[in-house]
């Protein structure tokens, strides 16, 4: 497996960090992760290994204000921020991996964005994978919440630790143990944040019937950083036929990572296998 690093200009010109993965022969597709609130890139290695040795080349980026990116941890100016930095990250994808079917991947934060960014831009996309999603309901206290819609217009840059419990993460505390010793993880969200992400949120959600492209949602039932309701109520209004979304009983917030994570990323190649073997068809026909 070949793992190479670098940056690319995204949103304003921010040069933003990111890697990819990449098996011994020619890839059969390409997965773009995109990472959740205070992660980075570094930790899907599990599901790295897994895809690629399924023939898949992986990119994933250090969101702004995150990881080896710049910028204030936890804060953007405005949303489309993330979805201008997703845009770039994905035409640079195109460009070194022409003519390769590109599906995108995003846990948490990191599917809100690419939830808002499908139903935009669907063009040059096979379909989405989200996994726990942050949508509706979140695992932040209502007083900082309050702060943040308070602040957001006079401080915007105002950071609070969110107060999300690592031990929600993983059912497996050497993941939790690994997770509070990594220094490239943050706890913070700013003021601007907050209500660009509502915002976002409820936007995504007023547009859900719009979906074009193929979905696969995951959430663990267990989950108390992004609650599972909130899923399977935008499951519900999505009315593009192509579309799965799955429960897994007793699981916390980072499926990727949790202690059932190889049963998920079954599921996620089998999904992935099937919708690579449609575009096959389609091209033979």
């Amino acid at each position: 497996m070949k793992n190479i690093a670098g940056t690319f200009k995204g949103a304003g010109g921010l040069s933003l960090y990111y890697q990819s993965w990449h098996p011994q022969e020619r890839s059969r597709a390409v997965v773009a992760i995109v990472h959740g609130l205070g992660a980075h890139s570094g930790l899907f290695l599990p599901a790295v290994e897994y895809l690629v040795s399924l023939g898949y080349a992986v990119y994933a980026f250090d969101l702004r204000g995150h990881g080896h990116s710049p910028g204030q941890r936890g804060h953007i100016n405005r949303w489309t921020e993330f979805r201008e930095d997703l845009s770039a990250f994905l035409q640079q994808i195109w460009q070194q991996e022409p003519n390769c079917p590109c599906f995108v991947w995003g846990h948490s934060l990191g599917g809100a964005i690419v939830l808002d960014y499908a139903l935009r831009s669907p063009q040059g996309l096979r379909g989405a994978i989200v996994t726990a999603p942050a949508l509706g309901k979140v695992g932040v206290s209502r007083l900082k919440l309050a702060i943040g819609r308070v602040f957001s217009r006079v401080y915007p840059r105002l950071s609070l630790k969110v107060g999300l419990n690592h031990h929600a993460s993983s059912r497996n505390p050497n993941v939790i143990s690994a997770y509070s010793q990594d220094p490239l993880r943050h706890e913070y969200g700013s003021a601007r944040l907050a209500t660009e992400f509502f915002a976002a949120v409820d936007w995504i959600e007023n547009h859900a019937s719009e979906l074009q492209i193929p979905l696969l949602l995951l959430h663990g039932s267990a989950d108390q950083v992004t609650h599972p309701e909130s899923s399977w109520l935008f499951c519900e209004r999505v009315t593009y036929p192509d579309k799965k979304c799955y429960e897994y009983p007793g699981s916390y917030h980072d499926l990727y990572a949790d202690t059932n994570y190889q049963e998920v990323l079954v599921d996620i190649g089998n999904w992935l296998e099937q919708h690579l073997q449609e575009i096959d068809d389609s091209q033979a026909a």
